[in-house]
């Protein structure tokens, strides 16, 4: 359906999301389009709400999605209508953004093309999606309930790795009952891309794991790096693409190996003792048949724990030399993040700079705009740590830890630095690797680097020449890496570890900016804490 606004044409894309599936379809738009998606909650006890990934919501902070910061829950037996525009070309997702739901399998791809008589830098023939996921035969339930308890019980490694919904689980584990696994049904074949030889493919990769940081290679095959998050890439070569989880690219494939034959795409996890067994799908040559398998033993991924090759992909990626959106030199503001672990009252936390977050019983962009501000705290959250004394190579003990919903209230249109410091867990020898995905947003990403972020020196470090812009980053083990962005988009905007387990224990800050400057707000999305009786339309 097209309608026509006084600036320029524009299309309105309309799809709709009811019941959970493993990768749902994938949306499809052109840059400038009008989106338009109705979401009808058929779960029987459980609350909902989708975010859409990589969509700045310029105009619409209301439709990002995100539960007790722009939105209350779609409650069972409700629809909940999104609208917002895409703005910009490129790989976005979609996937819930309610508790630890998104790895029940709600998500799917969003793919905006470009305007119609534009050129992009880099040539193909066919384009193609995959999302890579890791899954747990725990519910989400469970997993929580041990999150929240006394003793703390982890969620451990996910049992299987799935390339486009599709993976495998060794069925002859003693805890499985009689006729759970079925080996013999086509469905439980590998995913397969077919391609046809002497073709390019396009193809836009994206993880949305629930822990794990993956590897994602295709046996005898080159992958050249063309886009991240919707942007474009100064193009590089990689035998395997370390992709972390809320990140998307493209790279371009040949199909010019031996014809006759089927090759490997496998899954890894790295970053983590890899206790689950790779991801298995198949790049299916034409006319071979898409289920054959490779006549070669899947290729093994990389060593798990050696993080300097990914950090050094992480520095590989910079804008394109004719798309260099050049950042502000210097910043308004630095804001300093502490990624560890503490104990509050014997329960176990993920926290920012020792406060662990929690969301209000009303929304903060209600809040907000409604001058609610008794539903969260007024108190500022720390805008750093002792960086002097604090050792992050050691457990500390971390004595002042507490929990906060406060959040960060930022000048609109000011420039704003995040520097992301990793330390040590709860855990001797123990750094992990955090996804930070902050809505609302892009991001310049100036630099990374290995130990404790130095104020005085690592600034000169920064790439202020052709800095990619991203909306997902990696914080490598024991490492930091900087970002800065313009708080330039009126709004309520969540800033989270994308893994799912670490999120719902308390890793994430919320920014405020602009908040006068944004519209009245919809009733659809009230309905809970001091909107309760608020009903929808």
């Amino acid at each position: 359906m097209r309608s026509r606004s006084s600036v320029a044409p524009s299309r309105v894309v309309k799809a709709g999301l009811s019941r959970f599936a493993i990768a749902r379809p994938t949306i499809l738009a052109q840059e400038g389009d009008t989106v338009i998606v109705e979401v009808t909650n058929k779960l029987l006890l459980e609350n909902l709400a989708i975010h859409w990934h990589g969509i700045r919501q310029i105009g619409t902070p209301w439709s990002d999605g995100t539960e007790g910061v722009t939105q209350c829950p779609v409650v069972p037996g409700d629809t909940f209508k999104y609208q917002f525009k895409v703005d910009r070309a490129g790989t976005y997702l979609y996937h819930a953004h309610y508790g630890m739901q998104r790895e029940s399998g709600l998500y799917g791809s969003i793919r905006v093309s470009v305007p119609d008589n534009f050129t992009e830098p880099f040539a193909y023939d066919y384009d193609r999606s995959i999302i890579l996921t890791d899954w747990y035969h725990k519910s989400t339930y469970e997993q929580a309930t041990g999150l929240s308890s006394i003793p703390f019980v982890w969620v451990g490694e996910p049992q299987s790795l799935l390339i486009q919904g599709k993976g495998k689980f060794n069925c002859s584990s003693a805890s499985l009952t009689a006729n759970t696994c079925n080996t013999s049904n086509p469905e439980c074949s590998p995913y397969a891309i077919t391609v046809i030889p002497g073709k390019t493919y396009r193809l836009r990769v994206a993880s949305l794991t629930a822990l794990s940081a993956l590897s994602f290679q295709i046996e005898g095959h080159n992958m050249t790096v063309v886009e991240a998050d919707g942007h474009y890439v100064e193009p590089f070569v990689v035998k395997n693409l370390f992709i972390y989880s809320g990140e998307t690219y493209s790279v371009l494939i040949q199909a010019d190996q031996d014809p006759s034959r089927n090759y490997w795409m496998t899954t890894n996890v790295v970053g983590r003792l890899p206790n689950t067994t790779e991801g298995l799908g198949f790049l299916n040559y034409y006319p071979n048949h898409p289920r054959r398998s490779p006549p070669t033993v899947a290729p093994a991924g990389p060593i798990w724990n050696d993080t300097a090759p990914r950090v050094a992909q992480s520095l590989a990626i910079k804008a394109h030399h004719d798309f260099i959106v050049t950042p502000p030199t210097t910043s308004d503001r630095v804001i300093v993040f502490l990624n560890t672990q503490n104990e509050i009252n014997g329960y176990r936390h993920w926290s920012v700079n020792n406060v662990s977050f929690t969301l209000p019983h009303t929304p903060y962009l209600i809040a907000l705009k409604k001058k609610l501000h008794h539903q969260f705290s007024q108190t500022p959250p720390p805008e750093g740590y002792d960086s002097v004394n604090y050792d992050i190579y050691n457990v500390s003990k971390n004595p002042n830890a507490t929990t906060s919903n406060a959040i960060y209230r930022l000048g609109f249109n000011t420039t704003v630095d995040i520097i992301l410091q990793n330390a040590n867990t709860m855990t001797v020898n123990n750094s992990e690797t955090h996804p930070w995905h902050l809505h609302g947003h892009d991001f310049w990403v100036l630099g990374y680097g290995d130990g404790k972020f130095d104020m005085n020196k690592d600034p000169k470090k920064y790439n202020l020449v052709n800095p990619i812009r991203k909306n997902t980053v990696p914080l490598h083990p024991y490492g930091w890496t900087a970002l800065r962005f313009k708080a330039d988009n009126p709004g309520a905007w969540l800033f989270h570890c994308h893994i799912d387990a670490h999120f719902y224990m308390g890793m994430g800050v919320v920014f405020e900016e602009g908040i006068d400057k944004v519209g009245k707000l919809p009733s659809s999305i009230m309905g809970c804490g001091e909107t309760r009786g608020v009903g929808r339309p």
